[in-house]
């Protein structure tokens, strides 16, 4: 393999000018980034992460932890977060906690060894319902940097990321009472013990309580009793004019009950759920979202991230990035 020592003889500088030019360093001129580049290239030279890593302590590598890749929000979180990554010379290790404390445990256990320089997490189910986050805790009191996004834990002090959970869903629902006019709003529900579903909830009764209307909110547990659930609360319940769905399956399923019960999509009962773009694709008609710039979560996680791992005296931040609720078919 070309080294270092190889191509500063070649071109007759130093190692460390060289060095310096391959990172792009503004100490150096660009012709001579452009000369050093090119025969880099031409050699095939590729530069020892292990030694590079031993003599920075930086592996330039982030441990990511998912509840999931199954849900849409997440996957294309995902693709924010590794795409710039990668455009800041960061690779990713993914691991998925699959909604499980022991699992989010074993992963942030097996990462914290110096695999990793810092972690991006979303809390796991289980973890949040149980209020079992101390290995979290113990990771940042190790001095590994942690970025929390959506689902966060608001007693850890670390950068968080997160979405106008309370917001999107009080506007939202004001949009259903003023310019629909609707006066029987079902909220549809399968997360409200999460810290998330909490804040969504919380907006919904706000505008319904501004309003005052009757607060209607259908809890679901079981994800293969939601068809079921939601049919026969709108089968009993024919006054509900609207559903507010605050995760991304309930409202696409509600459309589909909707039929089921012989109401029409928008006349008789307007949809609004959680997702975005491609999730209007899924249902007919197509459903009005309050739509999660999934990626530029993903996107701002990982700049915070890498801002606090560059910095000696990084001030910890929680960034909101904004829903907008992108209407379709489903509501008037």
């Amino acid at each position: 393999m070309t080294t270092l020592k190889e191509l500063a003889k070649l071109l007759n500088i130093s190692v460390s000018t060289v060095s310096k030019a391959l990172n792009d360093s503004h100490e150096i001129s660009e012709n001579t980034k452009r000369r050093v580049n090119e025969l880099a290239d031409k050699l095939n030279y590729k530069p020892n992460r292990i030694a590079q890593q031993l003599k920075s302590n930086k592996t330039k590598t982030i441990g990511v932890i998912l509840p999931t890749v199954t849900n849409p929000f997440f996957a294309e979180v995902l693709h924010g977060i590794e795409t710039n990554a990668t455009k800041n010379k960061y690779d990713i290790i993914v691991c998925l906690s699959d909604e499980s404390l022991s699992k989010e445990e074993r992963s942030l256990e097996l990462l914290s060894n110096g695999s990793v320089d810092g972690f991006i997490i979303a809390v796991a189910r289980e973890s949040q319902v149980e209020e079992q986050t101390q290995h979290i805790s113990r990771a940042i009191q190790n001095k590994i940097p942690v970025l929390m996004f959506d689902r966060v834990v608001n007693e850890i002090s670390c950068d968080k990321v997160v979405v106008d959970d309370f917001q999107s869903v009080y506007e939202a629902t004001q949009y259903l009472i003023h310019e629909e006019k609707r006066k029987h709003i079902l909220l549809v529900s399968n997360i409200e013990e999460l810290s998330v579903g909490k804040l969504r909830i919380k907006g919904y009764q706000k505008a319904i309580e501004e309003a005052n209307l009757k607060s209607k909110i259908l809890k679901l547990s079981k994800v293969d009793d939601v068809e079921e659930y939601i049919h026969k609360c709108l089968h009993d319940t024919p006054e509900i004019d609207a559903i507010v769905s605050i995760d991304h399956i309930t409202g696409i399923i509600a459309i589909n009950m909707a039929k089921k019960t012989g109401k029409t999509v928008p006349e008789d009962l307007s949809v609004i759920g959680f997702g975005y773009e491609h999730t209007q694709l899924l249902s007919s008609p197509k459903i009005s979202i309050i739509h999660q710039k999934a990626y530029e979560i993903g996107e701002m996680s990982v700049k915070l991230l890498i801002d606090n791992l560059k910095s000696d005296s990084h001030k910890l931040k929680t960034i909101v990035v904004p829903s907008e609720l992108k209407l379709g078919e489903s509501t008037k």
